[in-house]
């Protein structure tokens, strides 16, 4: 039951977060591109009883293992729900540590020969490309559930034209983390934190008001949209209406460029660890991210950790990017049932309050949700308030063309002092080439 079809345009996807945030994870480009590191999960000798579905009874293949990708930042919990799952349905499970954003290219790859996982992990915008490679097996034995039990936002987000792919288990968006010792109020503005960044800045003391990845679209893109900016029309639909370069997307880059004046680092030289260890210490103040760093600022700052929304860009909103991390199972998986199970089992309300337990993470579970665990977690909310501000990553195949164009004109703005038109103009042009001779 490999399901190779070639796909059309997503449908339209709205975000209707009333309390979920989303995100990189999207992209989650802090998530280094690792390699596989393995860990078996040895199956118990006790004879587990079929667990009812609601379609029918959904047995484990006589024999079955499957091979689960995960990322490393999120290891600990996935270490625990393959004990878990190995306990209830006595399959083992091998845990191979590859980054999210890295996977439906490696499927795409290792998919066909056998050699790729059976249980991916990736965020939506990946979605239209491992449909049309027809790398993805439908999620139909758990369709009802997993519709009835995650937000809609979550549904749409691992829907393809119309076929639901997906087992949603967190919701991402970044927000602004601050150190309450050194930032007694959040900023409201950009213009706030260049008036704090230049009475706390000192390059040559390593110490920084904020700081963030400047060279990555996932992070940057409150300085595209906010003021009127977008990636395509039509809700991320229509590959021929670019919106990156257009007026509004440009009043949104002199910020962004103005901020060099209070960080004067170049983007390479800003990674998600350089920048994780001189926040912890506080050296730097604030630090746009999200919620996969939650569990290891808490730690770190304590009580001195806050986080708010992202400051407003020209006097408005600032918009963030968005996205839905899910388990998909591979088509070419040897053990489709083994594999479904997992997927589900690793994505009800309890494995993603584990989630949120172990990493952070925002649910997309609707009585995941209403727990006090979430409900009464003033991290949590704030990204919450974030994720209402923001827009999902088009899931269009055509939006893999973005990454790299977008992803080199920001450093030529931000290193070089180009001009922001004149990088972006380069950059849409590149988009549009690509678009043009791919995918269709």
């Amino acid at each position: 039951m490999k399901m190779k079809q070639v796909m059309a345009l997503a449908a339209t996807l709205t975000m209707a977060f009333s309390i979920t945030a989303c995100g990189s994870s999207s992209k989650t480009a802090e998530e280094p591109a690792e390699s596989s590191t393995n860990t078996d999960t040895t199956a118990p000798a006790t004879d587990n009883k079929d667990e009812s579905t609601s379609t029918e009874a959904l047995k484990p293949e006589d024999g079955a293992s499957i091979v689960v990708w995960e990322s490393k930042d999120e290891r600990a919990y996935t270490d625990e729900i393959a004990k878990q799952f190995t306990a209830k349905y006595n399959v083992p499970v091998k845990i191979e540590e590859v980054a999210p954003t890295d996977q439906v290219t490696k499927l795409s790859q290792d998919g066909p020969s056998g050699l790729a996982a059976d249980v991916v992990i990736f965020p939506h915008d990946n979605l239209g490309r491992a449909v049309e490679a027809g790398l993805l097996l439908a999620n139909d034995t758990f369709k009802d559930e997993t519709t009835k039990n995650n937000t809609e936002a979550s549904i749409q987000g691992v829907t393809y034209d119309g076929t639901l792919y997906g087992y949603p288990r967190a919701a991402e968006t970044y927000a602004l983390y601050y150190n309450k010792s050194i930032v007694k109020e959040a900023p409201k503005s950009f213009e706030d934190v260049i008036a704090f960044g230049k009475t706390f800045t000192d390059n040559a003391k390593k110490k920084y008001a904020i700081m963030w990845e400047t060279g990555n679209m996932y992070f940057n893109y409150p300085f595209i949209a906010t003021t009127g900016g977008y990636i395509f029309g039509k809700n991320g639909t229509d590959k021929d209406d670019i919106g990156i370069n257009n007026e509004g997307a440009l009043e949104s880059l002199k910020v962004y460029q103005e901020l060099k004046s209070i960080l004067p680092v170049k983007s390479g030289d800003i990674n998600p660890d350089i920048k994780r260890s001189l926040f912890n210490s506080g050296d730097v103040a604030m630090d746009i991210n999200g919620p996969w760093e939650l569990g290891g600022y808490k730690k770190a700052l304590g009580d001195n950790l806050g986080i708010a929304p992202i400051p407003s860009i020209g006097g408005k909103t600032a918009i963030s990017f968005s996205g839905i991390k899910a388990w998909y199972v591979n088509s070419f998986t040897k053990y489709p049932n083994a594999s479904q199970l997992f997927a589900e089992f690793a994505s009800t309300k309890d494995a993603q309050l584990l989630l949120n337990e172990k990493v952070g993470s925002i649910p997309t579970n609707n009585e995941a949700l209403e727990a006090d665990q979430i409900k009464n977690d003033p991290y949590v909310s704030a990204f919450a308030e974030q994720a209402k501000n923001s827009q999902p990553m088009p899931s269009i195949p055509e939006m893999g063309n973005v990454w790299s164009p977008v992803n080199a004109a920001l450093p030529e703005i931000w290193d070089n002092n180009m001009d922001p038109k004149t990088a972006m103009d380069k950059a849409a042009q590149q988009i549009k080439d690509l678009n043009n001779g791919a995918t269709k």
